[in-house]
């Protein structure tokens, strides 16, 4: 005889009397509350969030293997009281191994207060938690979980989209926020079905690459917040550390006067960030120059480089060209044009730019330097580092006016 905890309350197989009707509402009859949010004491993940956790909200956290996700979860449970913390993927043991690794958040009233449940059975857990007081419930990951009352291994298209729903049903009706962890593919999309997005009401991704430390955290969707904050962190030997100038951790590296060597200002969600963009122009050895670019969109480069062969005569048809943005981070917004186009210029022309400048502006097909959304942060942004000078459309129009600067 083995014992077995069975949920009572299965929501897909009740009989509905077809001559019930629902009640209907007029929207000036709904209560309007606003929730109200509890801070998770990671400032970080709180900006990402809009604030907080609201009771009852259902929050899917992706990324790559080993980029984070359990341990930002780790931290964020020794913070809240009366948490459990669901593990599909470790035993116990294993997430008590990583927190006593966390030595600086290791006290014996956080392990005391955080359940941890090795359970996958979703009914299971449903059935235990559902018995007891939470503040939060982290599921490690959904992907693990399964319902015996549907057929297909856990993982399946079925499982997942079952799983998280009555996971779903559970926060709602309690009030409980919930935390699932998320796979995702090779190409780096989220894992399973498509749905599973619409399902829950944010949906966070952990970036970041794995031979540098910093770690970003992106809102992809968010029904009680904005979907432009992205929360900088660090990964040390004591978890995730919040990074709150990502500004000083991208130029902390930068040798000033060098050739080739341009400070751009980019916006990461609402928060603008200083990066340098490198570039190095060397002649070729090829029939074909290589055009090679990290953390930058190739295709870009290779538009910026014709737009500067064609107007400002620079002789880089023949030559390799090689562009990098520095500090592992990946910029995407156009915004980074005339940085590059300046790392390019100053390489090709063996001479640097002014050490005080920063460059901020979209590149066009014709030469002209277009403006960018958020200009007046970007800029109070770059003199609070010290770089009282901004090339943009407000002072230079054409790309050929900039690298005059450089030829004299």
């Amino acid at each position: 005889m083995v014992e077995a905890i069975v949920s009572t309350k299965d929501s897909r197989f009740k009989v509905h009397d077809s001559r019930t009707g629902a009640k209907l509402q007029n929207l000036g009859e709904v209560e309007g509350k606003v929730a109200e949010r509890r801070v998770t004491g990671i400032g970080e993940l709180d900006r990402v969030l809009g604030g907080g956790l609201v009771p009852g909200e259902v929050v899917l956290l992706i990324g790559e293997p080993g980029i984070g996700k359990s341990t930002l979860l780790t931290q964020l449970a020794l913070r809240i009281t009366n948490t459990v913390y669901v593990c599909g993927e470790e035993s116990p043991s294993q997430v008590k191994l990583r927190v006593e690794r966390m030595s600086s958040l290791h006290t014996r009233y956080a392990m005391d207060s955080l359940k941890m449940l090795a359970e996958t059975d979703v009914d299971a857990v449903i059935g235990t938690i559902e018995k007891v007081e939470l503040s939060l419930l982290i599921v490690d990951s959904v992907q693990t979980l399964f319902t015996s009352q549907l057929p297909g291994l856990a993982g399946s298209i079925s499982q997942i989209r079952e799983c998280t729903a009555r996971l779903i049903n559970y926060a709602k009706a309690r009030n409980v926020p919930v935390l699932l962890v998320g796979h995702v593919t090779k190409e780096g999309e989220m894992a399973g079905p498509k749905v599973l997005e619409h399902m829950v009401d944010a949906v966070l991704e952990l970036t970041g690459d794995r031979y540098y430390d910093l770690r970003l955290l992106r809102t992809q969707k968010n029904r009680f917040g904005a979907t432009d904050e992205v929360g900088v962190f660090r990964m040390g030997e004591s978890g995730m550390e919040e990074v709150n100038n990502p500004s000083e951790v991208f130029l902390s590296e930068r040798e000033e006067g060098a050739v080739g060597s341009a400070i751009a200002v980019v916006m990461e969600g609402t928060r603008p960030v200083l990066v340098e963009v490198q570039a190095l122009v060397v002649d070729s050895e090829l029939p074909v120059p290589r055009r090679v670019a990290t953390g930058i969109d190739v295709r870009r480069v290779q538009i910026l480089l014709g737009v500067l062969q064609k107007y400002t005569r620079l002789s880089i048809g023949t030559k390799d060209v090689f562009v990098k943005v520095a500090g592992g981070i990946t910029v995407k917004e156009p915004a980074v044009d005339l940085a590059i186009t300046l790392a390019v210029a100053s390489s090709a022309s063996g001479k640097p730019l002014p050490k005080t400048a920063a460059a901020v502006g979209e590149v066009g097909l014709l030469g002209e330097v277009r403006s960018v959304n958020f200009m007046e942060k970007r800029v109070k942004e770059a003199t609070k580092l010290g770089y009282t000078t901004v090339y943009s459309r407000d002072n230079y129009r054409k790309v050929s006016e900039l690298v005059k600067i450089l030829k004299r």
